[in-house]
């Protein structure tokens, strides 16, 4: 991709990534005055209450950072979990960094440590939950009866089958003692306050980290259903299926439901979204010179597939005056081959497949986490000429997509976003600059 085209989309990538920066977000959150008294989203804090921080999620150390350095000695310590790479050095707060997206025993060990805390806290403390996306796998202790294996493996198929974030919860849920409001229940304080980085369309709060602070609508029999859906009830542990089975049965205990007198002291907020960074985006692109147009529907299903609608409706698009298409959610992967990438640059190459020698469009997607899938890319850039870049040095784009190794397809290429960990989450941003070129005959 040439120079300007791609520095002009990091700009606006950049531009979302700092609205929905998560120590700014929390910060927004809390109030202080000169005489000491705190308030968590409008809510005065006792004077005499400590405030315990229960963080998880891939933002959860940029937020703890903010509500220490918002309200220093009034926080009496907690626990922060975090993907590895992802932590920072806290004065009160304890940091853990754990595996995503497939538990192993560090994630199991923090959830029990973040659960302990829970209720090792005092009546009079003040809960701060702070969750933003990745928590489900990064404090992942299992249910009795299931072992961490049963819940790794029924993690990775779901995700190597392309389950939703909605279908993976609603399995995990029925798995792990921390999702489901069994953070809630746990929580020995009689107030509660939930700050959240929202990562799901619709910033629903029981989807969020796997709703470890919120009532879960869903079923044993609803993840029973997931798992047949995605024709995986023969591929999961048989100890899964029987655990769900007899969940269904009622011979499990459910998860904590709508309803249940736990969440009257649980109050939450949602301090950062992904609408706030598709609005930055497109206030970003106007100052670049490019007509902001956002894409009406959300980012989901296949990333290959995304991708060549979004490189079609480029097409579309290309008589009009110079402007920024802007996509934002989570697509998913159905894996198929032995290689290594991630939904946002695999979403690029079938873009760049789609648009092989195409004039006037440039394309970014990637992870407002700033990490794409197990790589260690946010995402990659791509445009008309990344087919002919690539051959030329040896990369076959279609061979790529087929084996889900956009990885080190762009790695040679050249199109490899790395930003590192942002300290923010809030899904996947795509965002494709057309500038305007003819029309072939006959096109639409």
């Amino acid at each position: 991709m040439s120079g300007p085209a791609r520095a002009r989309l990091e700009r606006i990538f950049r531009r979302a990534l700092a609205a929905v920066d998560a120590e700014a977000a929390v910060r927004r959150a809390l109030a202080t005055d000169a005489a000491g008294a705190l308030a968590i989203a409008g809510r005065a804090v006792p004077p005499s209450a400590r405030l315990v921080v229960l963080a998880a999620g891939k933002a959860s150390a940029a937020m703890a950072h903010a509500v220490e350095s918002m309200a220093g000695d009034r926080v009496a310590g907690g626990l922060a979990v975090t993907k590895r790479g992802h932590g920072r050095p806290l004065a009160r707060v304890v940091v853990r960094e754990t595996s995503h997206p497939v538990p192993d025993a560090r994630c199991e060990r923090a959830a029990h440590e973040l659960l302990a805390a829970a209720a090792g806290m005092r009546a009079d403390d003040v809960a701060l939950v702070l969750l933003s996306g990745g928590a489900s796998a990064l404090v992942a202790c299992p249910l009795p009866g299931l072992s961490l294996e049963d819940v790794a493996v029924t993690t990775a198929c779901l995700l190597a089958a392309g389950a939703d974030i909605h279908a993976l919860n609603t399995v995990r849920k029925h798995l792990v003692d921390v999702a489901g409001g069994r953070l809630a229940r746990a929580i020995a304080a009689r107030r509660v306050d939930v700050l959240a980085i929202s990562d799901v369309q619709g910033d629903p709060l029981d989807v969020i980290a796997s709703g470890p602070c919120a009532p879960d609508p869903t079923r044993f029999a609803d993840a029973l259903a997931v798992l047949a859906r995605q024709g995986l009830r023969d591929a999961v542990p048989a100890r899964v299926v029987a655990h769900l089975e007899a969940g269904a049965r009622g011979e499990r205990e459910e998860s904590v439901k709508p309803g249940d007198p736990v969440f009257a002291r649980v109050g939450a907020t949602i301090v950062a979204r992904l609408e706030d960074a598709l609005a930055a985006a497109e206030s970003a692109a106007r100052d670049e010179g490019l007509r902001p147009l956002r894409v009406g529907a959300p980012l989901a299903g296949e990333a290959r597939d995304a991708g060549a609608r979004l490189a079609a409706l480029a097409r579309r698009h290309a008589g009009d005056a110079p402007l920024c298409l802007i996509a934002g959610g989570e697509t998913t992967v159905t894996v198929r081959g032995g290689g290594r990438g991630g939904r946002s640059q695999e979403l690029a190459l079938a873009a760049a497949l789609a648009w092989d020698g195409a004039p006037g469009v440039a394309l970014l997607a990637a992870g407002t986490d700033g990490t794409d899938g197990p790589t260690d890319a946010a995402g990659a850039f791509a445009d008309g000429g990344t087919i002919a870049r690539a051959a030329a040095r040896g990369a076959d784009a279609a061979a790529a997509l087929a084996a889900n190794d956009a990885y080190a397809f762009f790695d040679r290429e050249g199109g490899l976003l790395r930003t590192g960990p942002t300290g923010t989450n809030v899904g996947d941003l795509v965002l494709l600059a057309v500038d305007p070129w003819p029309r072939p005959s006959g096109s639409v």
